[in-house]
């Protein structure tokens, strides 16, 4: 049984290394990219039906706008969307297939088109690198493991324990860092589409300034090293780094 199951994780490995778009770097994926598209357009469809839809039409406009720049650069065909919708959460996110959604309580910090280019970039860079595809094959391969394990330590009177133990090893070992390997991944894709889009990559730094100062301590005190995502501090650095290639790809825009 136990060769079983490592011959079967060992077919998932092989058969599901991909390699992410701009960055090469190596990703598990156990789903189907069509399957996912097909979902991600579902569960698009469906919120819209229960959010509520803006209806600022300048900046409904900007958005669409700003989307239609950075799908042009992306090399992905996708059936892209883009709507604005009234909530006073800061956020924005874009679901597999290139369905994007900004809330209307992110453009205070965006402040100017270059900005919504920042936000809009970076979320449409998690789509194309299929980050939550890559997340749902580590949980499940993370689920597999721990499975195997409960199963050898079936009559070992400290199980609960010890599978408690390999659990949190599992998340804090594997899961967050992937998550903020995945953020720093759509930072630097992001950075380098707005770039091509023509946006200037200077203001995705003035954009996470912003968010450093409206959110200082707003973490709780959780440590980058449990976080989920990367301090706005490092991603400032990072995007600092990455400039100097960004800054080509403007010019060539320009």
């Amino acid at each position: 049984m136990k060769i079983q199951y490592y011959l079967l994780a060992f077919v998932f490995v092989v058969a599901g290394c991909t390699s992410v778009p701009m960055t090469g770097r190596y990703q598990l994926l156990l789903s189907d990219e069509a399957q996912e598209i097909a979902a991600g357009a579902t569960s698009y469809g469906q919120y819209l039906s229960e959010a509520k839809i803006s209806t600022d039409k300048t900046n409904t406009a900007l958005v669409k706008k700003v989307g239609q720049k950075i799908a042009a650069v992306s090399d992905c065909d996708y059936d892209w969307e883009f709507n604005l919708l009234e909530s006073n959460e800061a956020n924005a996110w874009c679901l597999s297939g290139g369905k994007v959604a900004v809330y209307t309580g992110i453009l205070p910090y965006t402040q100017n088109e270059a900005g919504l280019a920042t936000v809009m970039a970076h979320e449409i860079a998690h789509a194309i690198a299929r980050h939550g595809a890559e997340r749902s094959a580590q949980n499940t391969l993370l689920q597999y493991g721990l499975a195997i394990g409960g199963a050898t330590l079936s009559n070992n009177p400290n199980k609960e324990l010890i599978m408690l133990g390999v659990n949190v090893a599992g998340n804090v070992g594997i899961i967050l860092p992937y998550s903020r390997k995945h953020e720093s991944e759509a930072d630097y894709m992001g950075l380098l589409l707005m770039a091509k889009a023509g946006y200037d990559p200077n203001e995705a730094i003035k954009f996470w300034q912003r968010m450093v100062f409206a959110s200082s301590g707003s973490q709780g005190g959780l440590s980058d090293f449990l976080s989920t995502h990367p301090s706005d501090e490092k991603r400032i650095k990072d995007l600092q780094e990455h400039m100097p290639e960004a800054l080509e790809y403007y010019k060539k825009a320009k």
